[in-house]
């Protein structure tokens, strides 16, 4: 009986370590959208002056 509860409170506890894991990969991945949005939106602005006046084709997301 002891084997088991033992065993039920660690798992309780790699769960737990799991999902904070789980929360900063989440935050990190935010950040890297954030600074992936502010490249592209750089790129488009860099291609607009280069093209005097015409509109450069817009970035399309992958999938």
């Amino acid at each position: 009986m002891w084997d088991a509860i033992t065993t039920v409170i660690k798992m309780n506890d790699k769960v737990e370590r799991m999902a904070a894991t789980i929360i900063t990969q989440q935050q990190k991945i935010e950040g890297l959208t954030e600074r992936v949005i502010r490249l592209e939106t750089a790129l488009e602005i860099g291609l607009a002056r280069n093209h005097s006046g015409k509109v450069p084709p817009r970035i399309e997301p992958e999938e």
